[in-house]
């Protein structure tokens, strides 16, 4: 009964969406608003049959109804009732349909929100979002169908992959895909202002806040999954340039160009045909990076197994880029006649600069993911891009971005005078030199984590500068102490304060890699009980090995005493876990967390549980902890930029923003599994 539910839905989703597709055009051709009004409803009707899809399969995954083929092969009655949900995006299907789910509340919201507004654009926009919502229904249907039954019913199923049950599978992928689905408004919006040729910052203006909350998502979940990578995989790291990681990345790259240059064309008019081109390009990396991980082209965790969803996806690329790219040729006259750069030392300037940077930054790391597919499907030469190029392309590009961060928001205009420049830049420079001697003195001499400090406090100094001058003549003016002053200058311009904010956490972040990958110290020893490590500043005594049996899976456990300086601070117990399925054990790394640095420990092996012997690979990386400080504030000025916080808007409306949202990062924050706690 709920695969028959589940299918139905689907089927008539798919029908509804043919509708929204032709209704926009019947509208266009008759100008009855019967036609306008039905592609709305279109909209709204697939909004109710795939949220019901959706939740037959969830309720399948918690009931356990073996009798649907991918509860059986996702599910087992040993899972626990979390991650029985969290099956809903942990197979090729399912994940299809919650990528379908997402698009249709998109839609549903984007339909409601603008129901007496942007008359115009609207119709067009419900048409990109029905076509979109057409192609991934009919995959859902005909490629990949997640309601597919099974018989003989088994006594059991397969469950996920046993690297999948970790609690951030609750929040990583559901972010993830937010973000990329998100980015789906903006697009359509773009769409409907070629198609309309109404070119001008409209389409621009409804979209901005879209994009900035699909943004958001998108960073969060990138962030998330390298707090996963970092604590479960246990290999030490936090991003290892996996092509699927760098499919999640480069849709992020665009879309942030965007959202800077969307402000010279709303101030100034300028960059129209940058601006849709970055967003076409955005939206189709999304469909790109799903083609990625759904093609079976790649062998990576992140990745699904292969079938024929591969192919469709990729001839829908092809279709997205053509399509967009021959309107954006038709609109090309109605583009043109902009406002020009007056001068190259201008605000505008260093935004589009920026853009170039990012742009270069996106095209090296495409070059680098697709160059090995491109010479295995074309030469039969398997070719490994790895780490190293990545990191020694990337690096110029983001410490360039770092000092374009404290430059662009500070500078004037059109054109800076000499004045403006030593007015907004003598101290933040003074005092980045400044730091920067004080590292070279204090011992920091490799060349590139020295620019990249000197850099970040360079850019730091100057929001904090610009922020304390303008938080000083508030106070003067208003006669209020600092914290109102500032609180006043947030409420009144949301944009330039949340992404000051957005800004110091990238630098923070930036600190934290930088330290983290230029100082780490790394060993590896065979330990029994008694002996010691040292490494660092600390001090590690190998004190015991046990085993236990889980539901699921059997666990060996070393125990390890940790010292700082002669002081014990705690003992850390890094796991390996043999499932039944795998044929080797899947490690759980344990990590101690500072300010100053993070000691990591792995389990790579052991003799027998009686002979108390293991070998345990340790490593300290210095400030990592910051890349997550980072991330949090780099999040909470997403949410000063985004949330409603304007004098006399709607209390409902700050409220559900807050809740939601608030809702989101808590998500996101957990990362204790009730396995961790049961193991202690």
């Amino acid at each position: 009964m709920t695969a028959t539910v589940g299918y139905a839905s689907i089927l008539a989703a798919l029908a509804l969406a043919v509708w929204g597709m032709a209704a926009p055009l019947a509208w266009a051709r008759t100008g009855r608003e019967g036609f306008f009004a039905s592609a709305r409803a279109a909209i709204l009707g697939q909004f109710v049959l795939v949220t019901l899809a959706a939740l037959s399969l969830i309720y399948a995954l918690v009931t356990l109804d073996f009798s649907i083929k991918y509860v059986a092969l996702n599910t087992t009655r040993a899972t626990e009732i979390y991650y029985r949900v969290t099956g809903l995006w942990g197979a090729l299907e399912g994940s299809l349909l919650l990528w379908e789910w997402i698009l249709i509340i998109f839609s549903a919201l984007v339909a409601w929100q603008y129901r007496n507004r942007h008359r115009e654009l609207l119709p067009w926009v419900m048409f990109v979002f029905s076509t979109v919502s057409a192609f991934f229904l009919a995959i859902v249907a005909f490629a990949s169908n997640p309601f597919e039954t099974l018989f003989p019913v088994p006594a059991d199923g397969r469950g996920l992959n046993p690297l999948l049950a970790d609690v951030n599978m609750l929040s990583h992928p559901p972010l993830l895909y937010t973000g990329f689905v998100g980015l789906t408004v903006p697009y359509a919006f773009a769409i409907a202002a070629l198609i309309t040729g109404k070119l001008d910052e409209t389409w621009v203006g409804a979209t901005r806040n879209w994009t900035l909350i699909a943004w958001f998502f998108l960073s969060a979940g990138n962030l998330v999954g390298a707090w996963w990578s970092y604590h479960t995989l246990g290999w030490g790291g936090y991003w290892a340039w996996d092509p699927v990681e760098n499919a999640a990345f480069m849709p992020w790259l665009p879309a942030t160009a965007f959202l800077h240059s969307i402000q010279i064309q709303e101030r100034r008019q300028m960059l129209k045909t940058w601006n849709l081109t970055l967003i076409i390009v955005t939206f189709s990396l999304t469909i790109f990076g799903t083609f990625l991980t759904r093609s079976g082209i790649l062998s990576s965790i992140h990745a699904f197994s292969s079938g024929p969803v591969g192919m469709y996806l990729l001839g829908f690329l092809a279709f997205v880029l053509l399509a967009s790219f021959g309107l954006l040729a038709w609109r090309a006259d109605r583009l043109k006649g902009a406002p020009e750069l007056v001068s190259m030392v201008s605000r505008e300037s260093a935004f589009v600069l920026n853009n170039v940077v990012f742009v270069s930054a996106l095209f090296t790391i495409f070059l680098g993911t697709v160059f090995p597919l491109l010479a295995e499907a074309v030469a039969g030469v398997k070719v490994s891009v790895g780490a190293p190029y990545f990191n020694w392309i990337t690096a110029p590009l983001f410490l360039a971005l770092v000092f374009l961060m404290g430059v662009g928001p500070l500078i004037a205009w059109r054109k800076a005078s000499w004045n403006n420049l030593t007015r907004n830049f003598l101290w933040p420079t003074s005092g980045a030199l400044a730091v920067g001697v004080g590292l070279f003195a204090w011992g920091v001499r490799s060349f590139w984590p020295l620019l990249a400090f000197t850099l970040s406090a360079f850019a730091a100094l100057a929001i904090l500068f610009d922020t304390a001058k303008a938080v000083a003549a508030q106070g003067r003016i208003a006669g209020s102490g600092p914290l109102r002053a500032f609180a006043v200058l947030i409420q009144r311009n949301q944009r330039r304060y949340g992404g000051f904010i957005v800004h110091l956490g990238v630098v923070l972040m930036v600190l934290g890699i930088a330290a983290s990958m230029s100082y780490s110290v790394e060993k590896e020893v065979t330990l029994k009980a008694g002996e010691t490590l040292e490494i660092g500043r600390y001090r590690v005594v190998f004190d015991s090995l046990e085993q236990y049996a889980r539901p699921t899976y059997k666990q060996v456990q070393a125990h390890f005493r940790v010292f700082n300086e002669g002081h014990e601070v705690g003992m850390l117990a890094p796991v390996l876990k043999f499932f039944p399925s795998q044929s080797n054990p899947v490690g759980r790394a344990v990590f101690r967390s500072t300010a100053v640095d993070d000691l990591y420990l792995i389990l790579s092996g052991f003799s027998q549980v009686q002979q108390n012997e293991v070998t345990l690979k340790a490593l300290v990386r210095p400030a990592l902890a910051w890349i997550w400080i980072g991330g949090w504030v780099l999040v909470f000025g997403t949410l000063v930029s985004a949330l409603p916080l304007a004098p006399g808007q709607p209390r409902w409306v700050t409220a559900a923003s807050v809740a939601g949202l608030v809702l989101v990062v808590l998500l996101a924050a957990v990362n204790i599994t009730w396995e961790d706690i049961h193991s202690h």
